[in-house]
């Protein structure tokens, strides 16, 4: 539709007010759409959130005395990878690689005060491990620290059904790295029946 044209009067003269074709422009569609994008995706997050299953929290306990267990191996239960990461700026090297940086700011994520961020300090430990079998398992983590020369220090965490591939996690931190010292050496232990079934260790364990 055309624009409505106008005229006044200045002086001897008429003015045409048609308003100019660069005012006139058509609506930016491109710009509305880039702008309620966000807000789609936004409205879809809680459909995509629902399809994914969280991984619950799994309590750790610590024991009072390392009991000694019996050797049953069994190629059924398996440990496949460990990573170890020790979060201590003294004993940091200098790296430019991001994914070092990265990983080594992620721990600290949450911490406001030095209080805080001390007391993230100290060694992390991932197993990933599995079973072909089903019924109750537990994983133990075996370590020995500096400042306690030989004795052994235990955590457990219990599965009731595990299956597949499962992660287990655990911290030695806080006051316990602190008062303790470095983690000098650690085994941990697959145990089914009160049996160890799987194994792997540090290379100082003995």
């Amino acid at each position: 539709m055309a624009p409505r044209r106008t005229q006044i009067r200045a002086g001897d003269r008429w003015v045409d007010t048609a308003p100019h074709p660069r005012f006139n422009a058509p609506p930016m569609r491109t710009t509305l759409a880039v702008a309620t994008l966000p807000l789609v995706l936004l409205s879809m997050a809680p459909a995509f959130a629902a399809t994914m299953t969280p991984l619950p929290e799994t309590p750790q306990r610590r024991l009072q005395e390392a009991n000694v267990l019996p050797l049953a191996l069994d190629d059924r239960y398996q440990f496949r990878k460990e990573e170890e990461f020790l979060n201590d700026p003294k004993y940091a090297k200098p790296t430019t690689d991001p994914m070092v940086a990265f990983e080594r700011q992620r721990v600290y994520y949450g911490a406001v005060t030095n209080v805080d961020h001390m007391l993230l300090r100290g060694h992390y430990y991932n197993f990933f491990w599995r079973t072909k079998q089903t019924g109750p398992i537990t994983v133990r983590f075996e370590y020995r620290q500096a400042n306690l020369g030989s004795y052994v220090q235990a955590r457990e965490v219990d599965y009731g059904h595990p299956k597949g591939t499962m992660e287990t996690k655990f911290q030695v931190i806080g006051d316990d790295y602190l008062q303790d010292g470095r983690v000098i050496s650690w085994r941990a232990l697959l145990i089914s029946e009160g049996k160890i079934v799987g194994l792997t260790q540090s290379y100082l364990w003995d």
